[in-house]
């Protein structure tokens, strides 16, 4: 559809449209939430969005926490956008958008409540993914030849990701690069820690995180291979004691949907991250049978670190059923992935990691200073590891994504893996956004024309990506030791592609516009909190929460300070007053932002309540 000033987008399927003049209102089937877009004529993209709101909502108002300008594309002159402070117990997000073409603006307003936005989250991409001027066609690199990766087009590369590391403060990067079978360049940028000289070199040990479930589905491609089972073979035929909350999703799911973010599945990232002390693979699989899907079957992308798990441990349980489904599961990765592919320092085990050449993880502290992170947290994930807890590094990975390229053979001609099998990983499940779909541990991105099969991996102070285009024969792999890392994998993405067909210069505005963002969220976030905690609320918590769902809460005093205490990790919390009324607390060592704990209950049964996306765990105190 377009607007009435021509702005072009897509309705999501599901969703309803309703046009009032310049207004646009999207809502998907759930009550309460909508995207609305809104033409106006302004001469400041604050006054467009001013003007929206009075369109929209003139009744309702949202304090503005941060306003930043993204970095201009698709034809636009500029792109500002905002974000409004909301409290937990709204349980909702408000953001806008100011797009400008000329003197004419289109605004969207995204407000949602979080569990929809969650679900809907490649939906909401959509919208955006296809928000374009008017008979604007974007950059296509589709049918253009791409050029070699010589020295000058490495350099370019190089120097694009040593600026980006400096500009982010990130301690080190290590890259990898591969054209046509041969590696063009393996190295690293930076330190492996800082404050200590230490070198990151193309062997540093890195936590790769999500790109442990491809490495995961390449072990099932081999099984599929030996027979072991089918790709549209039942789980429940290969592991009759697989469940799931809901019977009818339990018989739907095949092999090929256990890393397919297609089930309905949600995520419930907060169970494993928090009750990581006593989990182990068995309790990891029986946390499953407690799980419902919150949309239909192949509806919506919905990614889940649990099924994920699930695949690796039923693979490994296939070719191992004597052994226990964790050490099954290490078996089988060593003799069907990492023993065949040349993959020699890449390890599940953290211990033989941390011995050696090994990046250690970053991020930043409350005041915005990089500082490391305790590995605590990411231990979490071991007894979820197909999920995300391989260590491995850019040589390693290199072979990995050499033999995806060769589809299926390796350096000495031999056959690895069928191409049928390895193919059929990266076939769509489920569609995230307009221009890329979900497959099996793999996402296919067709934003510039060209198909990039990639996956990105996230772990506390860990973020990567692996990238190939099977068409160009070209490949390359991105590891980084501190959470602003994250930021730079979509830029060196978009450079890689600027280098190879000379694309539009868009990757180091996206470098420029993202760390005055980042620093403008650090900053509009450190106001709103009281460090060291607030005594008067640290007086309001109990000495020891529990939720069965997420373990307990030991609250651990010590001079002005508190610290929450999960068990495998803990942090130091402030304290916040939120615009409600409420009290929360929010962990603010370097790691661990992504949770926020509202004080509850009364003071004879004082409670705390934690919330994901679709989920609310509430604490009772233990006397």
């Amino acid at each position: 559809m377009t607007t009435s000033a021509g702005t072009q987008f897509v309705v999501p399927t599901g969703w309803t449209a309703r046009v009032a003049g310049h207004k646009v209102t999207l809502a998907p089937p759930e009550a309460g939430s909508q995207v609305v877009l809104v033409d106006i004529q302004a001469s400041t993209p604050d006054e467009a969005v001013a003007q929206a709101w009075k369109a929209y909502a003139p009744a309702r108002t949202w304090p503005l926490q941060v306003a930043s300008d993204a970095s201009p594309r698709d034809d636009w002159d500029q792109i500002r956008a905002y974000d409004y402070e909301t409290s937990a117990n709204d349980k909702r997000s408000v953001d806008a958008v100011a797009y400008r073409r000329g003197e004419q603006y289109t605004v969207v307003i995204f407000d949602m409540a979080n569990d929809v936005g969650e679900k809907r989250a490649s939906q909401l991409r959509a919208i955006s993914d296809r928000l374009l001027p008017r008979g604007y066609r974007r950059e296509s690199f589709a049918g253009r030849k791409a050029h070699p990766l010589d020295a000058a087009r490495v350099d370019a590369i190089k120097g694009f990701v040593e600026h980006a590391r400096k500009a982010y403060d990130v301690p080190g990067i290590a890259i990898g690069l591969i054209d046509h079978g041969k590696v063009v360049f393996a190295g690293g940028f930076g330190v492996r820690e800082i404050n200590k000289p230490a070198p990151v070199d193309a062997d540093t040990l890195f936590m790769i995180a999500s790109n442990t479930k491809a490495l995961t589905t390449l072990m099932l491609a081999r099984e599929v291979d030996q027979k072991k089972f089918r790709w549209n073979t039942p789980v429940v035929e290969v592991m009759p004691a697989f469940k799931l909350g809901d019977a009818a999703t339990t018989t739907q799911v095949q092999m090929r949907h256990l890393i397919c973010a297609c089930t309905g599945m949600p995520r419930q990232d907060m169970e494993w991250l928090l009750n990581s002390r006593d989990a182990t693979p068995e309790t990891v699989m029986k946390a499953l049978s407690g799980m419902q899907p919150t949309s239909r079957f192949g509806e919506l992308f919905q990614y889940s670190n649990l099924m994920a798990a699930a695949a690796g441990y039923i693979g490994g349980h296939v070719l191992y059923p004597d052994l226990e489904l964790g050490a099954a599961y290490d078996l089988a990765m060593q003799k069907q992935v990492f023993d065949p592919l040349g993959m020699t320092l890449t390890t599940f085990d953290d211990d033989k990691a941390l011995l050696g050449n090994h990046a250690t993880p970053h991020g930043f502290d409350v005041d915005g200073h990089t500082a490391i992170v305790a590995m605590g947290i990411n231990d979490s994930i071991r007894a979820a590891r197909p999920a995300g807890a391989a260590w491995s590094s850019v040589n390693d990975m290199l072979h990995y994504v050499r033999m995806e390229l060769a589809d299926g053979l390796l350096p000495d001609g031999k056959r690895y893996v069928s191409k049928e099998a390895l193919r059929e990983r990266r076939k769509p499940n489920v569609a995230l956004g307009t221009t890329a779909s979900y497959g099996m541990g793999l996402i296919v991105d067709r934003t510039w024309g060209v198909p990039v099969v990639h996956h990105g991996g996230d772990l506390a102070g860990f973020h990567s990506d692996m990238i190939w285009l099977p068409d160009q024969n070209v490949g390359a792999v991105i590891l980084t030791n501190a959470d602003a890392g994250g930021a730079i994998r979509g830029p060196f993405q978009r450079r890689l592609l600027e280098v190879l067909f000379d694309g539009k210069p868009l990757a180091q505005g996206d470098i420029d516009a993202g760390v005055k963002n980042m620093k403008a969220q650090i900053a509009a976030e450190r106001k709103r909190l009281t460090v060291p905690a607030d005594p008067a609320a640290v007086a309001r918590l109990a000495d020891r929460y529990r939720n069965p769902a997420v373990g307990s809460i030991q609250v651990d005093r010590s001079g002005k300070d508190v610290q929450f205490n999960f068990g495998a990790w803990h942090s130091d919390m402030a304290s916040r007053r939120n615009d409600d009324g409420s009290l929360s607390f929010v962990p603010i060592s370097p790691g661990t932002y992504d949770f926020e704990f509202v004080v509850s209950g009364t003071a004879d049964s004082r409670k705390l309540v934690l919330r994901d996306g679709q989920h609310e765990y509430i604490y009772d105190e233990v006397k």
